[in-house]
């Protein structure tokens, strides 16, 4: 029988490489679980593997959407959980990577998602532009911390969204998340990557700094010309919102690069919080061999 398996974490963890080392050891193919590789063009910013780093493990939910676009976790849910369903009836196994943690719980598990009220909406979006998105994403935190903790602050739409809910359904907007036992895929098999603070950090501004070298300011540069601006997703995403805001004269590109490594830090500790609060998580520290645990625990 075909499984589900997980790998997530913190960014710059090494899910991706050790996601391809699974897939090579099992046969299986990947499904991409990372909001912003979804995008044509956010390469290096996103750490996206290109063609000869994939080593000729299909990949699935990479570069499908363009810049000026928006995701949904709805629309991910049906896009990725049809991928496993072809992805089994070929009898292979699906990986699924990324440390994007409401699209992992949309895909193992029943979420519900509440129709849009237009008036709702358009108050909020009206309270953002007159108090700013800081105002909004303040209330989130009083009225629904958990929510707050997997919607990033500078992500003006899915904090409207989460607001829009709780109005809407008078509950906090994680009471749409299922309750345990309400798994999609309940054989699902989910391994995270852990590692210790300070190691994480290194690598965090190794990352933030090989990026730049590797021509980071010049990929921005062309998304814009292909309208990022105009999404209200991608501009955001980690790199590319500062790079964007130095392009648009409010920064240095020191500040730029040093706000980067800031906020993905920030981010990192929201995502281990976030996959903390999962019990069907098995951790994997770096100390352990990683493939090898992994490897020992699906053949189990």
């Amino acid at each position: 029988m075909s499984r589900v398996i997980v790998i997530c974490g913190a960014t710059a963890t090494g899910k991706s490489d050790i996601a391809i080392e699974v897939a090579q050891a099992i046969g299986a193919e990947i499904i991409n679980a990372d909001s912003m590789q979804l995008y044509r063009g956010m390469d290096i910013g996103t750490a996206k593997l290109n063609e000869e780093e994939r080593q000729g493990i299909p990949h699935h939910l990479l570069d499908v959407l363009d810049v000026n676009e928006d995701s949904t976790v709805a629309w991910y849910q049906d896009q990725a959980r049809t991928a496993i369903t072809e992805i089994h009836n070929r009898g292979r196994d699906a990986v699924i990577v990324g440390g994007t943690g409401l699209y992992i719980k949309a895909i193992l598990d029943d979420l519900n998602f509440p129709d849009t009220d237009p008036e709702v909406r358009a108050k909020l979006e009206a309270q953002s532009l007159e108090f700013g998105s800081a105002s909004l994403f303040e209330r989130l935190k009083e009225l629904d911390p958990a929510a707050a903790l997997a919607i990033d602050q500078a992500n003006t739409r899915r904090i409207i969204r989460a607001l829009e809910v709780i109005e809407i359904t008078g509950q906090p907007f994680t009471a749409n998340l299922p309750r345990e036992g309400s798994s999609r895929y309940p054989d699902a098999l989910q391994f995270g990557l852990v590692m210790d603070r300070d190691h994480l950090r290194e690598r965090i501004d190794l990352r933030v700094d090989r990026m730049w070298e590797r021509g980071f300011v010049a990929e921005v540069d062309q998304l814009i010309t292909q309208g990022i601006k105009e999404g209200s997703t991608a501009q955001r995403a980690l790199g590319y919102a500062q790079i964007i805001s130095m392009r648009n004269g409010a920064i240095s590109e020191d500040e730029a690069k040093e706000d980067t490594k800031r906020a993905s830090r920030q981010y990192a500790r929201r995502q281990e919080t976030w996959f903390s609060r999962d019990v069907r998580i098995q951790w994997v520290a770096q100390r352990q061999p990683r493939l090898e645990t992994i490897l020992q625990k699906i053949n189990s």
